[in-house]
């Protein structure tokens, strides 16, 4: 087992993010930590926000008391079309790129049990929820000729490399099974539980482009240890509780557990001493999470939901070596508690629905110091405070119709987040510059792009109850 080491180096109050493991720390939060996980049309409509309303199984995203509430059983699948655009900024330039992609973003079902006699026990039902979205992820940066670096190549010739570009590209799919039980206590508090079981698989490369001064041909370079593929399985567990106050306000809240992550990961590694590929295991813990739900149902036609979520923990991964002693490190001393607040409503017009959603997530990350090139080809220290995942701010409007014993409902949302995009630092002597056939591109300095992402989703969700 091969461990990678001088991933994150504290050099007085500044930290130098080695580019090595830049993918890594992003991945941990953007994937392996990701609470945005789709639901049916209905749900993404409300931005995913019904954690005291509940009657609907997409609700075991968010607290699985809500299949309590459920009078009549259901199935559902959902059609998911998702659109995302990067766009990223650097010396005056930017270059786009669309990934669209389409998938069974949703399945899922309720069965409801009626408890007979006078039991203040009126319903025990038990769902079942599979969630499925795309990772895939395409970020190029453009080039700047004020940006060199000396290298030495065969026969001990010395070349100028001049940078051309750089790109960050992943593909991947997360999914999660939820299977929950949900019960019903006299009309006025609802209770459930849940174990969810989670599925990640990435391929993540990480390239750049120098042109040789020697003979100016453009070569393409890759990061040491990449590109790297992982295939990963979690486990987590949930619990909940809705309430009502009176007939009109519902209050509710929710724990999950951390999801405990078994990683299957293989890299390929350049001069070791020759190239080859190499695979190592890891363990990752994300944070433990806790919801808070409000809701105000004034009639029939008309509810409306907030819920709060927060976490309470940091990202931990099993000591095995330097490489999670660093990345550790990293994220208790930058990283901070995600925190999202979502809010829905829904209106019913005899048999029509008409649904909106807001939804606003923090950044993960504090303030980060690094040693950055400027678009003069100058380096020094530099603050960034939307390093790797900026904050997101999530739209979402839909509409639905109700066929009694079938439903069909569309649901668009519209997603966007900036953030800050390091990468290129780092050295040969640490293991970690970037290699091609001919030359390994060291920096001590890294470069920082502005990333704009948009995504538009468009959901369809049909249904049938029984």
């Amino acid at each position: 087992m091969i461990k990678k080491t001088c991933i994150i180096l504290g050099i007085s109050a500044v930290y130098f993010v080695n580019a090595q493991d830049i993918s890594t720390l992003r991945n941990t939060v953007d994937a392996y930590s990701n609470s945005s996980l789709n639901g049916s049309a209905r749900y993404n409509a409300m931005a995913g926000s019904m954690g005291a309303l509940g009657g609907e199984v997409s609700v075991l995203n968010s607290n699985p008391a809500g299949i309590g509430v459920n009078i009549a059983s259901e199935m559902s699948g959902t059609l998911s079309i998702t659109k995302s655009n990067n766009s990223s900024s650097f010396n005056g330039s930017s270059i786009d790129y669309k990934v669209n992609n389409t998938d069974l973003g949703n399945v899922g079902g309720v069965v409801a049990f009626r408890v007979a006699g006078n039991s203040p026990w009126k319903f025990v039902n038990i769902g079942v929820n599979y969630s499925n979205q795309s990772i895939e992820d395409y970020t190029e940066t453009p080039g700047n000729a004020n940006i060199n670096f000396n290298a030495i190549g065969a026969n001990n010739i010395p070349t100028t490399l001049s940078y051309a570009g750089h790109a960050y590209n992943r593909y991947g799919n997360l999914s999660k099974m939820s299977m929950a039980v949900g019960a019903n206590y006299d009309n006025r508090i609802y209770v459930g539980g849940g174990l969810n079981f989670h599925t990640l698989v990435v391929d993540q490369y990480d390239s750049a482009a120098f042109q040789s001064s020697s003979d100016n041909n453009t070569a393409e370079y890759h990061k040491q240890y990449t590109p790297f593929s992982e295939s990963s399985n979690g486990f987590s567990a949930t619990v909940g509780i809705i309430g009502k106050i009176n007939p009109q306000f519902r209050v509710g809240a929710a724990l999950e557990t951390p999801t405990w992550w078994t990683i299957e990961r293989a890299f390929d590694e350049y001069e070791n001493p020759t190239d080859g590929t190499y695979s190592e295991n890891r363990t990752l813990s994300t944070p433990l999470k806790a919801t808070l739900s409000a809701a105000f149902v004034p009639s029939k036609n008309l509810a409306v939901n907030i819920d709060y979520t927060i976490g309470l923990t940091k990202p931990q991964y099993k000591v095995r070596g330097d490489a999670e002693t660093e990345l550790n490190s990293f994220f208790n001393d930058h990283s901070r508690s995600m925190s999202e607040i979502k809010a829905g409503a829904e209106y019913r017009i005899d048999a029509f629905r008409l649904r909106a959603g807001y939804a606003y997530a923090n950044s993960p990350f504090n303030s980060v110091d690094l040693n950055s090139f400027s678009d003069a080809g100058t380096s020094g220290n530099n603050s960034f405070d939307k390093l790797l995942v900026g904050n997101r701010t999530t739209f979402g409007a839909g509409l639905g119709y109700d066929f009694k014993s079938f439903y069909l409902d569309a649901a668009y949302q519209s997603i966007s987040s900036d953030y800050q995009n390091p990468f290129l630092a780092g050295s040969a002597a640490n293991n970690a510059g970037y290699f091609s056939d001919k030359y390994v591109v060291e920096s001590n300095s890294s470069i920082v792009s502005n990333v704009k992402n948009k995504k538009d989703n468009f959901f369809l969700t049909l249904g049938w109850k029984f």
